[in-house]
């Protein structure tokens, strides 16, 4: 989650946006100029795994441009997510678990099938359907409309027949954890497992939120950048089709930002409550009910990521523009 904050030197409760996300058996925390990974391993105790960051947005006239900064915000996020799951996962895992642990090249095939596996449900699958179904190939605006329902619907089955199985529904408590947490420190209120487990598990910066916004956005720009193929072109096929979006990507990911701020800017007008709206019925399936030694982790997670800081951080109150 991107921060871009502003110190005022008022004594208050906090009101920074700080966030993060689930990893396995834990939670990484983000916060101005640095990041936390608290994770519990199979004996019981909690590790730390603390970095400095600083966002390109914050020392880039170019990447502090709108859209763009959303497009580099989200390869950040991306690549700090991979490398902190997989840090959490070696924590994880017993003596026993690490030696069945596959090899590089069994990753590499793993995560290239997984691709492949997300291309063929949100694209290549929609895509398929509409033209099959519906004689709307040359009609942009109506394709993408129903190819946006077919993607969105699927997205729903996967998250409610993932969330069936048991390190999910694990990874899905962590995640209520963390939102209790963030919610608990920009209440005020002392950071507590008993203080954080009085909040909602559903946070409307959270990532669900954002990957429907996401997919919302999609359907409007796909319809544009179709339009404008069609009518040099003559048509699209499903391959050309895909190939096409998956370019137009990073300007999907970078006008979603852009409306997820708009919408934490406005959060009380009527339109951004109706696009949050539904993001946050989905954190009904991936958020669940954290245990109290989950929600010690997140503690633990934003507590490390402001280390030193946290106690003058407590003290202060700040203004911050945030993303998750």
């Amino acid at each position: 989650m991107f921060i871009k904050n502003i110190i005022v030197n008022t004594i208050m409760k906090p009101s920074i946006l700080v966030g993060g996300q689930a990893v396995i058996e834990g939670v990484m925390m983000r916060v101005p100029g640095a990041y936390a990974t608290a994770v519990r391993d199979a004996k019981g105790e909690i590790h730390i795994d603390k970095h400095n960051f600083t966002s390109k947005v914050e020392n880039s006239k170019i990447w502090e441009k709108p859209v763009l900064r959303g497009i580099i915000s989200l390869f950040e996020s991306l690549k700090m997510g991979m490398q902190t799951l997989q840090w959490s996962g070696d924590i994880a895992m017993s003596e026993e678990e690490k030696k069945k642990e596959p090899g590089k090249l069994t990753q590499f095939f793993t995560t290239s099938t997984a691709i492949l596996i997300a291309l063929g449900l949100f694209m290549a699958a929609p895509y398929w359907l509409t033209t099959r179904l519906f004689l709307v190939e040359k009609e942009a605006f109506l394709f993408n409309i129903v190819a946006g329902f077919f993607r969105i619907l699927f997205f729903i089955l996967y998250l409610l027949l993932i969330s069936l199985m048991k390190d999910v529904k694990r990874l899905f408590q962590y995640h209520g954890a963390e939102h209790r947490v963030v919610y608990n420190f920009e209440s005020g209120k002392a950071l507590t497992v008993k203080n954080a487990q009085s909040f909602p598990t559903q946070h409307p910066r959270c990532g669900t939120s954002f990957l429907f916004i996401v997919m919302i956005s999609a359907i409007i720009i796909f319809s544009v950048i179709d339009t404008v193929f069609i009518g040099f072109f003559g048509g699209l096929t499903v391959l050309s089709r895909i190939g096409l979006h998956l370019l137009m990507m990073p300007l999907v990911a970078g006008i979603s930002y852009e409306v997820l701020k708009m919408s934490a800017r406005n959060s009380r007008n009527i339109f951004f409550r109706i696009l949050k709206a539904p993001g946050l019925w989905l954190q009904n399936i991936t958020t669940k009910e954290p245990e109290d030694a989950m929600v010690e982790v997140a503690i633990e997670s934003l507590k490390n990521a402001f280390g030193d800081k946290y106690n003058d951080v407590i003290g202060k109150k700040y203004i911050a523009e945030a993303i998750g």
